[in-house]
């Protein structure tokens, strides 16, 4: 059990009571460079650390474990390895799949909604002009999981008659990040990555630009299966209070929203498409 309670005996005398320690691990994987992951959660997590304390009484320690790929990271949480995780929406599906007793938290808000968009990109230079164009060309895909990288992209393609077969040759680069490079170094026609990490590299002067955008759900966090429910109420209250809309926006630019299974049906669908790519 990764939830330990820890009485520390030392200086106590009877006016003072007895103060647990509770140790969580929060886990995600690099969709982009791990120390830029590391950068990105390490204050919020100090932050919901101290907000935990206050709300529970006790000292809160929180671990960060950032696994190498999707599929490290989905079977920490299903097994329990790590308390919370961060997770994109395929892989929340993946993880309830393997262990239907993970819970949301919260789900993350982008100026108040739950969708945000997901890019199919070319080189800026490229005579492509729609998806269709595609056909007998090269794609580089995210991840195996991930949801924009693979399954939502790959439902695009099959909406306009293009399956695998009908590429020239794709590949799974894993982050976001390489994808964009990848097609801005001419290696693929075309990829598929966050827009976020699309505008980063666009501001970086990589040669890309968009050809078409599409939705995507928002990240849920997750609480591991058999999580004490007072920790997880507390995190829920910490992360959905409208006083803390500063620091999380250093991982959600619009702060938390409460989240449902429901949410995540269209991923699921567009899931079951793509066993057709």
């Amino acid at each position: 059990m990764l939830v330990t309670a820890v009485l520390s005996m030392v200086g106590i005398s009877a006016a003072s009571p007895l103060r647990a320690e509770i140790e969580l691990v929060f886990g995600t994987y690099a969709a982009d460079k791990p120390s830029a992951t590391v950068r990105k959660y390490r204050p919020f997590l100090t932050f919901l650390e101290n907000r935990m304390e206050v709300i529970l009484n006790e000292d809160v320690t929180i671990r960060l474990r950032i696994s190498k790929d999707y599929e490290t990271s989905i079977v920490d949480l299903a097994e329990g390895r790590v308390d919370f995780a961060r997770f994109g929406p395929a892989s929340y599906v993946h993880a309830m799949e393997r262990n239907p007793g993970i819970s949301i938290v919260a789900m993350e808000s982008k100026q108040g909604e739950k969708r945000f968009k997901g890019v199919i990109a070319v080189h800026r230079d490229s005579t492509i002009s729609g998806l269709s164009d595609l056909a007998g060309l090269s794609f580089a895909f995210g991840d195996e999981l991930s949801t924009i990288g693979r399954y939502l992209a790959q439902a695009h393609l099959l909406d306009v008659g293009i399956s695998s077969q009908d590429l020239h040759g794709y590949a799974y680069l894993g982050r976001h990040d390489l994808v964009g490079e990848a097609v801005g170094a001419g290696k693929f026609s075309a990829g598929a990555l966050k827009e976020s990490t699309f505008k980063e590299l666009v501001a970086k002067g990589v040669p890309i630009r968009a050809l078409v955008s599409f939705d995507n759900v928002t990240k849920p966090w997750l609480a591991r299966s058999g999580l004490e429910s007072h920790i997880l109420d507390a995190m829920r209250q910490v992360m959905l209070s409208a006083q803390n809309e500063e620091m999380v926006k250093r991982v959600s630019k619009n702060g938390f929203l409460a989240g449902s299974d429901a949410d995540y049906d269209f991923v699921r669908r567009a899931m079951q498409r793509s066993r057709d790519f």
